[in-house]
């Protein structure tokens, strides 16, 4: 039995949607679906009613473009809530949800998260109105500033620093009942130094939040999946294995070979 996982599915984009429809499945494998599938409840359904038959199980995240606020569709916690009931209405598991133990032979108790960011991803000192003007010096901005709506929250950084403690409270339960080893998935890198975008390195105040830096430490975790930056790699940090594992825009996967466009192989590690 493996675990697999793949991000930035964007299939709001023609060439990703026909790559979704055309993925091979792998019955009784589990998949990671780790955020940025789509914008619209809709598509969210069309993926996980393509892929749930095709898996054992699917694990969803959200990135920050399933947050979006798009045509007539609702806003911050509304939003994310609607993609909640999307996943759980097709079977798979949400940040939401109770962890489960992957039951292949690693044993690994698998924990979806939902962090966001808080602009800490930026030289020490700023706060976050300087690391957005750090950004815009080099006419960076993020589509999230004027499509990601915090609401109810104040800000993008309240409702991160509020899913933080969240996550910190379950987890921590959770690890008083599992004595075995731990598995992260987080759309966004928990650590600043994966955040590593070369074309647009100042990006990487939309790319996580400092409070995460030591979650795979505290939390006993030897593997940790993300997506968000587009960029494919396995980093080894302190013992622990950070796996990205996006697709990315047609114009990022299209000159790879067709054995990249799929999902990774997460567990047992290949």
């Amino acid at each position: 039995m493996r675990l697999l996982a793949i991000s930035d599915l964007h299939v709001g984009h023609p060439a990703n949607r026909r790559l979704v429809e055309e993925m091979p499945g792998s019955p009784g494998d589990w998949l990671v679906l780790a955020g940025d599938v789509c914008e619209r409840i809709e598509d969210l359904d069309f993926v996980l009613a393509t892929l749930g038959p095709r898996f054992g199980r699917l694990i969803w995240v959200p990135g920050n473009h399933e947050l979006w606020t798009t045509s007539g569709s609702a806003r911050g916690v509304a939003k994310y809530e609607q993609c909640v009931e999307v996943c759980r209405a097709r079977g798979a598991l949400t940040p939401e949800d109770d962890y489960e133990v992957f039951p292949g032979a690693s044993g690994h108790l698998v924990v979806p998260l939902f962090t966001l960011y808080d602009y800490s991803f930026c030289p020490p000192g700023m706060s976050p109105a300087e690391a957005l003007a750090w950004a815009h010096e080099v006419d960076l901005e993020c589509a999230d500033e004027h499509l990601l709506h915090p609401d109810p929250f104040p800000s993008r950084q309240a409702w991160c620093h509020a899913r933080c403690e969240l996550s910190e409270a379950r987890i921590a339960a959770a690890l008083e009942r599992h004595a075995g080893p731990v598995l992260l998935i987080d759309h966004f890198p928990l650590r600043d130094e994966l955040a590593v975008l070369p074309a647009i390195p100042r990006f990487k105040i939309w790319c996580g939040t400092t409070r995460t830096e030591d979650w795979a430490r505290r939390y006993r975790a030897d593997v940790v999946i993300y997506g968000h930056l587009h960029i494919r790699r396995t980093t080894r940090l302190d013992g622990v294995r950070f796996e990205e594992v996006s697709l990315g825009y047609p114009r990022q996967w299209s000159h790879r070979p067709p054995s990249m466009w799929g999902p990774r192989q997460i567990l047992p590690e290949g």
